[in-house]
């Protein structure tokens, strides 16, 4: 009897280090990096005061960009900036992106509040661009590469062709 509890020691001993180990491993907390990209457009999203907005956006967020397009199979910025306008304000824009520039009161970039215009020109002069502005300096927006995303203005790409910002008349 003595002998065979000598022999179940070594196994109970390796045993309970095995779970601890294990168990360890469980508990190990993870923490997010709050400062990338990712994150800070999810804090603009979390952020909306309209959350038939946000509803929207998530709806469409990743939806291919199509020139001309202007459904879930394909969407261009100005669609996606004029359906959004419509659904979400009960606003009428124009259909083309230079267009609806022309209805806009321009606003400056630091007065600008949830669901306003942004414009851009990545081709010269003209306005070829639109997104609409969330909050503390995101703004959503159907990216010729990426879809329909949230993005964020104070990149140097975006600041530089920034053409014009505003409300709807």
């Amino acid at each position: 009897m003595i002998q065979r509890t000598l022999n179940l020691k070594p196994h109970i001993f390796y045993l309970i280090a095995t779970m601890l180990i294990l168990s360890s491993c469980g508990s190990r907390k993870y923490t997010v990096k709050t400062d990338t990209k990712a994150s800070k457009a999810a804090d603009a999203m979390a952020n909306l005061k309209s959350k038939p907005l946000y509803r929207f956006i998530t709806d469409w967020t990743g939806v291919r960009y199509r020139l001309g397009g202007l459904d879930k199979n394909g969407i261009d910025c100005s669609g996606f900036a004029f359906l959004l306008e419509k659904e979400i304000y009960g606003k009428t824009l124009p259909r083309i992106s230079r267009d609806q520039a022309n209805v806009v009161r321009s606003k400056d970039v630091n007065n600008l509040q949830e669901g306003d215009l942004l414009f851009f020109s990545f081709g010269g002069n003209n306005v070829d661009h639109v997104g609409v502005y969330l909050n503390n300096g995101f703004f959503v927006h159907a990216s010729t590469t990426r879809g329909v995303i949230v993005d964020d203005l104070t990149l140097p790409a975006y600041q530089k062709v920034l053409v014009k910002s505003g409300s709807i008349n």
